[in-house]
Formats: structure tokens, C-alpha cells, sequence
């Protein structure tokens, strides 16, 4: 994501900020370790559960997500009045269970829960901070699809990061703006809120006639409801971790338009910026078509962005299919990121936060390829740029060393300078081709730092260990770049 302070834009989250439902790498090793966290199913008499691990262990993040089952599809129909900031939802999630389960948890901060059933029976339910664990009526057994459904209400609050930013719910003049890397999609529905558990999406809005209800995928149906307030209906089809869920409400202006393959682009933007920000807006498609010929095929059934007014978004970030930016933010070479992280990030998917500059490292040097090729900037100068600036090495970029440095410059600045330091390594040619295949063999998945070592190694035909110890991993500033 961008972060823009005082007279510069710096990266931070993309706050600049899937799949399937295989499990790769360190993912499969999460999954792991919540299972051995809840238990062991009991053996006669019928199915006898433990409860889900409440929490994934992430190395920033331990409680986020849960153990003990995998959604396959979230339903959430939400209605919004912005003069109160009152939410109503309901949220019917379709998960499968990774093991005998007597209970299990969801993520959700805030908002108050006036009921949950599981497969259509009352279920008990309590709250433990951001922990709502469940408790159905019969025990579910290893490897059986349920469908859980919760309604809650109430005003959605903020979180504030680590690192200073506020996401999740961001009220504004006249409706909201929902973000939620990385933990702020709770704020606004109960889920498996860990990248590792990724899901499809139907996300249905409901607010006052007049303003705009925009969120990811494509938008398959808008009413007038008899109270005269509008309803607009979402769908992600492809798999999305909830971080990149988005919600958009307010007095937008919207266009639409075709990229090759008749893929639809929708924008929206706040009027006082509509029309500024109207061209570049319309270099979407163009922009997704030479991606597309770089990174291989878009992997998603729509496009798009939102720009919002400055205010209520200190970064942009790469929501699925539709980014959003603040206007102070919404330029071209923000743009060009945010639309490369719908391969590197949204599609490909960290397995951890720990794996974070596969999203930004990858995301950042699709800049330097732009400019490389249409602004006669060679990608090494943007290197040895970035190997000037001592920012750039307060740790490698694999490592952060705490939740706070997640966004931080190594992450993007340095995680860049792998790549490009792996591009004149192993040659343009064989580069390009792990450019494509790496996005293509983890296309809706999730994937870790050692899957991309281990791949960009076998499409190499060498071991590259030297090149990971110096520019991934160490601590240290080489002598030269």
C-alpha cells in the first residue's frame, strides 16, 4: 500500500494493501499446528469433537484466524445508514471441517451478535475480546460441509495499527469506506480472518437512495426496496482473503469499461474528483493488458478502482478487483502497483504476514518495469537508488521484526531489489518466465518465501542460495549493489 506524508508518497501496507482451497507451503504448516492446538476427534459413539484452535499462530498475528474448518463461501447482506453509522447484518459462511468439531471461533471486533444457527439449529455463542466461538447443537464431523449463519449489529469502530493507520470500518461524510489489511475486516463481518483461508463472495448492500454501494467482483443485480432505500449485490467468484473485502458507500460517480477478453472495468470516484481523476481511470484497461502480457492472464472476472476523497485513507490498497485510493494518492505509478498486486498478492497469496514482500516486492517492481519500459528508466537505476537509501536495510526483507515494520521501506524498497538482483542473476529470459509461472503455478492460492526460492531455483536449473543469503535474508549492507 501507499502511505502519503507531507509532500512524498512512501509504501506501506497496500494499505497498499484466492483461491483454492489448497493449503501450500507455510500454510499447510498453520493448518497444522491449529489442529494439533485443538485436538484430537474422540474415536465411538458418533462423532465426539474438540473445538477449533482459536487463532493460526501467525508469527505477527497468533489469534488471528481459527482452526478446525476451511470456508468455502461467505454470503453477507449488510444495511448501512451513515447518519447513525448503524450496521445490520448478516453474514451465512459455507465452510468445510478440518476436523471433528464440538466448537469453533470467528474473528469479529466489536458489533453485537443477536443470534447464530448452524445448519438451520440454534447454535450457543459467546464472546471472549475478538473471539466469537460457537458451539452447534451436534457435533460436525471431519470432512463435512456446514453453513453457519450470524446476525450482528451495531457501530463499527476502527482499528489502529501498529504502525499508526487506522483501517477496517472508516466512517465519512456521507457513508463509509472499508478496508482491511490486515486485520480490519473484522470490524465489519464474523470470519476466518487469516490470509491463509481464502473464500468466494456475494456481498449485499443496502443504503439511503442516492448514494452508491461498490464493493469487489461484479455486480449482478440492483433494486429499489419498497422502503426506497437501494440494494446492489457483489460476487467474487474467484477465492479472496477477507483482508482484501471492500466496501465503498457514498455520493460516487461511477464509469465502466472493457479490457481485452471483455473484461468489465468499473470505477467510482467522489465527485469533487471525479473529473480529475478521470483519464488515468480510463488507462485502466490499457495498463491490465500489458500486465497481462508480463505477469500472464488477469485472474479475475472484473476490474476497477475507487478514489475517495482525501481524509478518511492515509494509503491506497489493493482491494480484489476494485483498489482503493485516496485522491493524493491516485497516481499513475500507485496505480500500476496496486493493479500488479491483483497477480502478486490477491491471486498468489502470502501464506503468513511474514511473507509479505512477495506482495509488495513484486508489486513495487512492476513500477520499475513500467518506467523501465515507458518512461526510459532502467529498473537498475531504480535499484541503485534503493541501495543508497539506509532505510531500505533495517532488516531483510523476509524477516520483519515485528508487526509495527510490516509495511516499512525493506519489505517493498528491498524486496524489489531481490527480484532485480535475481533478474541479472539468471537472465531476462529465464526471469520473464518465473514472472509468469510464479503467479500461474500459485494462481488462488497461497504460497510462502520458501515456495518461491525453491520454484525461481527449478525454472533457474541452479541453487541460488547465495544470491536469498545475501539480498533476502541478510542483515547486512553489501559493499556494492
Amino acid at each position: 500500500m501507499y502511505v502519503y506524508e507531507d509532500e512524498y508518497v512512501t509504501r506501506r501496507r497496500t494499505p497498499r494493501r484466492t483461491r483454492r482451497r489448497t493449503r501450500t507451503g507455510a500454510a499447510a504448516a498453520l493448518l497444522a499446528l491449529a489442529l494439533l492446538a485443538g485436538g484430537c476427534a474422540g474415536v465411538g459413539g458418533g462423532v465426539r469433537g474438540v473445538p477449533g484452535a482459536a487463532g493460526l499462530r501467525d508469527p505477527y498475528f497468533p489469534k488471528l484466524g481459527n482452526g478446525g474448518y476451511d470456508v468455502r463461501h461467505y454470503a453477507l447482506s449488510l444495511a448501512y445508514d451513515p447518519g447513525t453509522g448503524r450496521l445490520e447484518g448478516t453474514a451465512e459462511i459455507t465452510a468445510r471441517a478440518t476436523q471433528d468439531l464440538s466448537a469453533f471461533n470467528l474473528d469479529l471486533a466489536g458489533l453485537t451478535v443477536s443470534g447464530a444457527t448452524v445448519d438451520g439449529d440454534p447454535a450457543a455463542h459467546n464472546r471472549a475480546g475478538d473471539e466469537l466461538t460457537l458451539r452447534p447443537r451436534e457435533d460436525i464431523s471431519d470432512g463435512a460441509e456446514f453453513r453457519t449463519t450470524v446476525t450482528y449489529t451495531g457501530v463499527p469502530e476502527p482499528i489502529t495499527d501498529a504502525d499508526g493507520s487506522d483501517e477496517g470500518w472508516l466512517r465519512t461524510d456521507d457513508g463509509a469506506v472499508a478496508v482491511g489489511e490486515p486485520e480490519g475486516s473484522m470490524t465489519w463481518f464474523p470470519g476466518n480472518h487469516h490470509p491463509a483461508d481464502k473464500a468466494s463472495y456475494d456481498i449485499t448492500l443496502t443504503v439511503p437512495a442516492g448514494l452508491e454501494a461498490l464493493s469487489n467482483g461484479v455486480r449482478t443485480e440492483r433494486r429499489t426496496e419498497g422502503d426506497g432505500r437501494v440494494t446492489t449485490v457483489w460476487r467474487s467468484a474467484e477465492p479472496m482473503a477477507s483482508y482484501l473485502a471492500t466496501v465503498a458507500i457514498g455520493r460516487y460517480e461511477t464509469a465502466t469499461a472493457t479490457a481485452p477478453r471483455s473484461l468489465p472495468v468499473l470505477t467510482a470516484a467522489a465527485p469533487s474528483v471525479a473529473a480529475s481523476s478521470a483519464a488515468l481511470r480510463g488507462e485502466i484497461p490499457r495498463i491490465l493488458a500489458r500486465q497481462a502480457e508480463r505477469f500472464g492472464p488477469y485472474p479475475f472476472s472484473a476490474a476497477g478502482a475507487i478514489v475517495t476523497e482525501d481524509g478518511t485513507l492515509g494509503y491506497a490498497l489493493e482491494t480484489q478487483t476494485r483498489p482503493v485510493f485516496p485522491a493524493a494518492a491516485f497516481d499513475r505509478t500507485t496505480l500500476v502497483h496496486e493493479l500488479a498486486h491483483q497477480w502478486f498478492g490477491n491471486s498468489v497469496t502470502p501464506a503468513t504476514w511474514r511473507d509479505l514482500w512477495l506482495n509488495e516486492g513484486f508489486a513495487t517492481y512492476a513500477e520499475w518495469l513500467y518506467t523501465e519500459e515507458y518512461e526510459n528508466v532502467p529498473a537498475r537505476t531504480h535499484f541503485e537508488r534503493a541501495f543508497a537509501q539506509d532505510a531500505n536495510w533495517a532488516f531483510p526483507p523476509a524477516a520483519p521484526p515485528a508487526a509495527e515494520n510490516l509495511f516499512d521501506p525493506p519489505v517493498y524498497q528491498r524486496g524489489a531489489m531481490v527480484l532485480h538482483k535475481l533478474r541479472e542473476t539468471v537472465g531476462d529470459a529465464t526471469f520473464d518466465e518465473i514472472l509468469r509461472g510464479w503467479p500461474a503455478k500459485y494462481r488462488h492460492a497461497n504460497a510462502s518465501t520458501d515456495d518461491f526460492t525453491a520454484y525461481a531455483e527449478s525454472v533457474a536449473g541452479k541453487d541460488l542460495d547465495g544470491l536469498w543469503k545475501v539480498w533476502l535474508y541478510g542483515d547486512g549492507k553489501p559493499d556494492k549493489p
